[in-house]
């Protein structure tokens, strides 16, 4: 599993796939946020805005992700 590490308290889900480089751009994160391909901590979430925390999971198609501070 891939980690992503953020500076701040925490990193919105649209912003991480970005980050993780599952996304090439914010309209794309959208679209797979709202297809429901996201999932956090193994439950599919439809927010874009979902704020992420250390140690939260991020799935997404064949990707997982865990954010560190």
């Amino acid at each position: 599993m891939e980690t992503i590490t953020i500076r701040d308290e925490f990193i919105k889900l649209g912003q991480a796939l970005k980050l993780a480089g599952i996304a090439e751009s914010g309209v794309e994160a959208k679209e797979m946020i709202l297809n429901g391909e996201a999932k956090v901590n193994g439950e599919v979430d439809l927010r874009r805005g979902r704020k992420l925390y250390p140690g939260d999971e991020v799935e997404c198609g064949n990707s997982k992700f865990k954010v560190t501070k």
